[in-house]
């Protein structure tokens, strides 16, 4: 029975040293967040079920309504209290395991290369965040800055008209301003872009993969806690009522041993895909970014407009009802 319990395809079991260290792997986030984790997933008293008798029996068998009442309300409490209190012994379980590592006292099991990619992903999605945050304030500047223009344009306009002896400087000034602000909302159009597929892949998809990294986490913690559990019960006495607890514990384990199994495999799955699309993703929009920049600081309105024909991206139409996802950022 020890030989299948310590038995571990691609993970390793460190243990913890008396300061709380792991060797080179990353130390967690903290133990009070750490503790929060274990005990945001509390019972769900909803989930109760209930199965009714079947109809055809007869008269003679029929049970008063209050009876069915007080038997249905008797099974609903049994039933609460069964998952309230499966719900405590198994935070009590984690809490125990999770302070146990935290101390040095236990041991916990770590796929080193998967912590690797784990970490290494959740440092990516700092970094595109930190881009992210830069790239909208690019936008809300740029966007200022072509506001203005658009009303110098309308300033140099209207002195045209009321200042004869200036009316040839004014007018070129004018055409100019309203040139660069038409390519000013040309080139607001490829950032947004950029800026709503930076997002989309920093906030939905790269979150999406850190929320199943989290289960995974969980799902770790609690196969480490029923596995020091029957550890501990495989090196006591084996008396009656103890060799009982010890095929309980043994199933426990095993239930989650393979909750932790296909969760692990779940992670390093969506990290091979999510690696993928972020090559892809980002080849488009660096792109993107690059020409669009390029095509409108050398004063190519002919590139710039091509940039946006090149990647799809479609600004509003003068006279449209609707307002363009730019104006809505």
């Amino acid at each position: 029975m020890s030989d299948g319990i310590m038995s571990k395809a691609a993970t390793m079991e460190i243990p913890i040293s008396s300061n709380g260290d792991a060797g080179s792997l990353p130390e967690d986030d903290g133990l009070e967040q750490d503790l929060q984790q274990v005990m945001v997933s509390g019972p769900n008293l909803n989930e109760t079920s209930i199965v009714s008798g079947g109809y055809g029996g007869t008269a003679e068998g029929i049970i008063p309504t209050s009876t069915i009442k007080e038997e249905v309300v008797r099974g609903i409490a049994v039933e609460k209290f069964d998952i309230v209190k499966k719900w405590g012994i198994n935070t009590y379980k984690c809490t125990k395991q999770l302070l146990s590592e935290r101390f040095g006292r236990g041991s916990r099991t770590v796929d080193l290369e998967l912590e690797t990619q784990i970490e290494l992903l959740r440092e990516t999605k700092r970094k595109y965040e930190c881009v992210l945050q830069l790239a909208r304030a690019l936008t809300n500047h740029f966007y200022s800055l072509v506001q203005t223009q658009h009303a110098l344009g309308d300033a140099f306009a209207d002195l045209s008209q009321k200042s004869p002896e200036l009316q040839e400087e004014f007018g070129y000034n004018a055409e100019t301003q309203k040139l660069l602000c038409k390519n000013g909302e040309t080139l607001l159009g490829a950032v947004n872009f950029f800026v709503s597929s930076i997002n989309t892949l920093v906030n939905k998809t790269m979150e999406d993969t850190l929320m199943t990294v989290k289960q995974y986490e969980t799902a770790r913690l609690e196969y480490d806690a029923y596995r020091t559990d029957l550890e501990e019960l495989s090196m006591g006495p084996r008396d009656a009522s103890t060799l009982c607890r010890l095929d309980a514990a043994q199933s426990q384990f095993q239930s989650h041993k393979d909750k932790y199994e296909k969760l692990r495999a779940d992670v390093a799955i969506k990290l091979k895909f999510l690696e993928e699309n972020k090559i892809k993703v980002m080849h488009k929009q660096l792109l993107l970014f690059h020409n669009a920049i390029s095509a409108y600081f050398a004063g190519n309105q002919q590139q710039l407009e091509q940039t946006l024909k090149q990647f799809n991206i479609k600004l509003k139409t003068p006279g449209a009802e609707k307002p363009s996802w730019l104006e809505e950022q």
